[in-house]
């Protein structure tokens, strides 16, 4: 979702404010060559790629390919995704296959810099209840029964998948309720479970889904369905604006050991990020949480995204190392959005689900290089022309 715990997952949702500044923006000047709004794809050659590794070039390939069922009526990977189906289990099938039908971009900022910020995300486990206890209180809830939203892309097609949400007060729509009130005053909503610690809540509301840890051995997977509107603010921002933490010291470890050492002021902390995210309960499975593109995610080779830069399904060759330094280098494949993830150069890597997980997700806020590899002759996102300068 992050860095990990920076991530509010899945979707950037609009305020008012901003809809009305989107409505006036009509691009920028088509006459700059290769220019994103945010990033550049510059045309590179398969050989300036930096190696892969057999395994993970399969499992790499492997990630991308099980979204094809989404994908085979795209207009950009619909082709490739029916081409791809019956690619061997080879390590030297799957470079020709992506050599015959894929052409190598690299991305850069609108600076000019190949790189970026990578960072990781997991699937946490919490302890719970379905019902509420002495110990168990943090109640987890569903979407709100009188919450209302609002869709505008039939007005303004460049709002696509951007939503208003709301209460209806008579007849004049209202922001809906902030972070700090919904805890203070609770929401007319379902329940889905009882969480132990208003940390676990927060923190589950970042990564965007997780699982509940049952008394009875059971685990309830739950999953993002909706937020009330408010932006996201980080709450690690939060505690570097107070002198509390160092910017560079900023991680879900560092955060969740200051709340364990200053329990009274936790209500303060989490009502400095007026976000809330609200859930749905997941059908119970050992695979992978449910990215943007609705199918498992494959740890370790599926990542989030901005979309605004690469579209979901795409496949990409990431460039970065390990929290402990060590080189990591793959592809990957683009399953995944977040608000906290937006920029040029940026992917938020799924490490998979539990505490070891959360540790790499945790700690990981490394510089990396990624490229995009893009089906032969389709038209490259909201991009004019392309540069031939790698």
């Amino acid at each position: 979702m992050n860095p990990s715990f920076l991530r509010w997952h899945r979707h950037l949702l609009w305020t008012l404010p901003a809809l009305a500044l989107l409505a006036g923006c009509n691009g920028g000047d088509s006459s700059k060559p290769s220019t994103h709004a945010l990033a550049t794809y510059n045309s590179a050659s398969w050989e300036s790629l930096p190696s892969v590794a057999d395994n993970d070039l399969l499992a790499g390939f492997d990630s991308w390919r099980s979204a094809c069922n989404r994908l085979k009526a795209d207009p950009v990977w619909g082709t490739t995704c029916a081409a791809a189906a019956n690619v061997a289990q080879d390590p030297g099938a799957v470079r020709g296959f992506l050599k015959e039908h894929l052409q190598v971009y690299g991305l850069r900022s609108g600076s000019g810099s190949s790189t970026g910020l990578i960072t990781g995300y997991y699937e946490p486990v919490y302890p719970g209840s379905l019902t509420p206890t002495p110990v168990a209180n943090v109640p987890v809830y569903g979407v709100p029964d009188d919450m209302i939203i609002v869709a505008l892309d039939s007005l303004y097609p460049e709002l696509k998948g951007k939503r208003l949400r709301g209460r209806l007060e008579g007849r004049v729509l209202k922001p809906y309720d902030d972070a700090a009130t919904i805890e203070r005053q609770g929401v007319k909503a379902p329940v889905l479970a009882w969480l132990t610690d208003p940390m676990d809540l927060q923190f589950l509301q970042i990564q965007g889904s997780g699982r509940i840890q049952l008394d009875d051995g059971r685990q309830l997977r739950i999953g993002y369905a909706d937020q009330n509107g408010h932006p996201y603010r980080p709450i690690g921002r939060w505690l570097v604006g107070q002198g509390e933490l160092k910017k560079e010291d900023v991680t879900m470890g560092t955060i969740a050991a200051w709340a364990k050492a200053h329990p009274t002021r936790i209500t303060e902390l989490l009502a400095s990020n007026p976000s809330y995210v609200f859930f749905t309960r997941n059908p119970d499975s050992n695979e992978g949480p449910r990215g943007s593109l609705n199918v498992p995610l494959t740890a370790g080779y599926s990542v989030a995204v901005d979309r605004k830069v690469i579209p979901l399904g795409s496949l990409l060759w990431l460039s970065t190392t390990r929290p402990d330094g060590s080189s990591l280098v793959r592809p990957v494949a683009a399953q995944d959005t977040g608000g906290a993830i937006t920029g040029e150069v940026r992917a938020d890597l799924f490490w998979g689900t539990g505490n070891a997980a959360g540790q790499l997700a945790g700690d990981m806020k490394q510089s990396g290089q990624i490229w995009m590899l893009w089906p032969k002759g389709a038209t490259l996102p909201s991009v004019p022309e392309v540069s031939d300068t790698p």
